[in-house]
């Protein structure tokens, strides 16, 4: 019997299920992990309200960068009067629809503006977008905290 919502056998039916484990992340793992993935989701306030954007990135050292091509977006998110930065929180993961197991990462910081242009050359082939879009401006994230969890069946994560 398959429940008409999901098209997948109710809770309790069908195969058993091995357990299941949830296991923090240390920084470097998490980091390591946003290698593998280039999609990602930055979480920011704009109108005083919260926002995500979906953002396509790569990793340079332990900054995460990546490109908005939304200009209201990229006003929300623009450097504070004193320089230090606009905190924001960027989340990526690679967790399969089925099982659930996979991986999460957030990482929570501070967003600069990328106007080196030597930089801003190097980060233009690996800042492609899947559909072509106008860039309103390229930034990086320094991490100040990096937080996450993998998703396990069976004995253990390690």
């Amino acid at each position: 019997m398959m429940t008409e919502r999901t098209g997948r056998p109710p809770q309790g039916t069908g195969r058993a299920e091995a357990a299941r484990y949830t296991w923090p992340l240390e920084r470097g793992e998490g980091l390591r992990l946003l290698t593998s993935v280039s999609l990602g989701r930055l979480f920011f306030t704009r109108r005083a309200l919260p926002a995500v954007c979906p953002v396509h990135h790569v990793l340079d050292g332990d900054d995460i960068v990546f490109r908005l091509g939304d200009g209201a977006a990229l006003a929300a998110v623009a450097p504070s009067s004193d320089g230090t930065g606009t905190v924001v929180a960027y989340e990526a993961d690679a967790i399969d629809p089925d099982d659930h197991l996979g991986w999460s990462v957030v990482v929570t910081g501070y967003v600069h503006r990328v106007e080196d242009p030597a930089e801003l050359r190097r980060y233009e082939p690996l800042l492609r977008h899947w559909a072509p879009q106008p860039t309103a401006g390229t930034l990086r994230i320094s991490p100040e905290l990096v937080t996450g969890f993998r998703f396990t069946a069976g004995r253990s994560a390690h």
